[in-house]
């Protein structure tokens, strides 16, 4: 019998999402640690799926993070038909520095007006080829 501990898909899947509502808050994992009453290396070990998130503190890191616990689980997210696996290539260019900083950013504009132009904005830039 093997002793290695091997990572469960859905653990792995629920870390990365705590990471990923984490960084979108701007929070660190010391922080996130503090609130919920752990480590930040217990938290490291949430995020890489290494240890299995109990209810009660899925709970409270759902609450430190103020989304549900089913959010952390995925459900309401799409997925499409043909993929039924979460995407960790598509989690990580989500979580580019730069990215995130211009969701921070864009989340401070109030007027909605404002925030159509930037979206268009930012739109057309992705449509310009870069000069060879």
């Amino acid at each position: 019998m093997n002793d290695a501990k091997v990572i469960q898909q859905t653990d792995a899947e629920v870390g990365a999402r705590i990471r990923m509502r984490r960084r979108v808050l701007g929070m660190s994992q010391h922080e996130l640690a503090g609130k919920i009453g752990v480590t930040f290396q217990q938290v490291q070990k949430y995020e890489k799926g290494s240890n299995r998130v109990g209810s009660s503190r899925l709970q409270s890191i759902a609450s430190a993070l103020r989304v549900s616990p089913a959010t952390l689980f995925g459900e309401g997210e799409q997925q499409s038909s043909n993929s039924q696996t979460f995407n960790f290539d598509e989690l990580d260019d989500l979580l580019m520095t730069d990215a995130l900083a211009l969701n921070r950013a864009f989340r401070k504009i109030g007027k909605p007006e404002i925030r159509s132009a930037v979206i268009e904005f930012v739109e057309s830039l992705g449509s310009v080829k870069p000069s060879e």
